[in-house]
């Protein structure tokens, strides 16, 4: 009979606490939420005038690095 490695051993024992094969068990439609929150978060438009401080900010990083 074939033996079970470490790994898989750990594997089913956590199938056989969540009751099914997913691994996050409950935790995984959390991440799922979180991340469909960070895909609309990374793809909203960036106001205008915040645009404009953004390019401020790296035209004076440049010259106080001269300093």
């Amino acid at each position: 009979m074939k033996e079970m490695t470490k790994k898989q051993m750990a594997d089913a024992a956590g199938r056989h606490r969540n009751g099914d094969g997913n691994p996050l068990g409950a935790n995984s439609e959390i991440a799922r939420k979180l991340k469909q929150y960070y895909d609309e978060l990374v793809s909203d438009h960036v106001p205008d005038r915040f645009a404009q401080l953004l390019s401020q900010l790296e035209q004076t990083e440049p010259a106080q690095k001269k300093d």
